[in-house]
């Protein structure tokens, strides 16, 4: 049998993760580690794999329910070659060391069963109730594969230069920077969102790290249900720039 379909047999390799091409994760298990997988995301494996529901502990349950974030995950064991991947979505691996990594669930593929996270509110200050409140916060120490679509954008901040950006192309960033969400609105037009740009909530970044933002968006949040009547859309009443989220962290332990 001949066909250039062989140029796309099994990269060989002795790490944990390898990527296979730029859509297609390779998770080599050797019976010591685990991998905590997106369900649903194995596409073949090799060896003798076992695949469990991840238990979600009360916590975790609390946290799902309160803010909408959180992993369903399986956990990946025994000796073999696992390979992961959801929607043909583009894949990188990170290494997550002191600095933690701050990240929207929806863009985990897998990571090291070693990793903790925590549900946090992105800007607590704030009752802000659109897309981008609340994310993952990864700590310790260990690979995460991420996911976008596209191919992303790796921004450096530093004291001197900030980064702003949509909260809906907004992947993930480095968790010593300080975030801040706020609407695109100006002086003139602060009683009203900005309807002749399309532009709707933004996340700004200051200190030093890395934010990942994705050639794509999101259906813009001012179209989401955010609280209940028009005042809370511009960040007023209860539902609205109201400080109940302050101090809001939610752990998977």
């Amino acid at each position: 049998m001949q066909s250039p379909l062989f140029a796309y047999t099994e990269v060989q390799s002795d790490d944990h993760y390898t990527l296979q091409n730029g859509q297609l994760l390779r998770v080599r298990l050797d019976g010591n580690t685990d991998c905590l997988a997106r369900k649903g995301a194995m596409v073949a494996y090799q060896g003798m794999i076992e695949f469990d529901g991840e238990y979600r502990s009360q916590g975790q349950a609390y946290a799902r329910a309160r803010t909408g974030e959180g992993l369903d995950l399986m956990r990946c064991s025994g000796q073999g070659t696992v390979y992961l991947a959801n929607l043909a979505q583009h894949i990188h691996v990170v290494d997550v060391d002191h600095e933690g990594l701050t990240v929207d669930a929806a863009y985990v593929l897998a990571l090291d069963s070693g990793l903790h996270y925590d549900v946090i509110a992105v800007d607590s200050q704030f009752g802000i109730s659109g897309t981008g409140a609340y994310n993952l916060n990864i700590s310790g120490r260990g690979k995460v594969a991420l996911m976008t679509s596209g191919k992303p954008l790796l921004m450096p901040v530093t004291p001197d230069k900030y980064v702003s950006a949509d909260a809906d192309a907004v992947v993930a960033w480095s968790s010593s920077l300080r975030v801040q969400m706020q609407a695109q609105t100006s002086s003139s037009g602060v009683w009203r969102r900005r309807g002749n740009t399309g532009e709707g909530w933004e996340l700004n970044f200051v200190g030093e790290g890395y934010v990942l933002v994705q050639p794509s968006e999101l259906m813009p949040p001012q179209g989401a249900q955010v609280g209940q009547g028009l005042a809370a859309q511009y960040g007023f009443g209860q539902q609205g720039a109201h400080g109940q989220n302050q101090g809001n962290i939610f752990t998977n332990r």
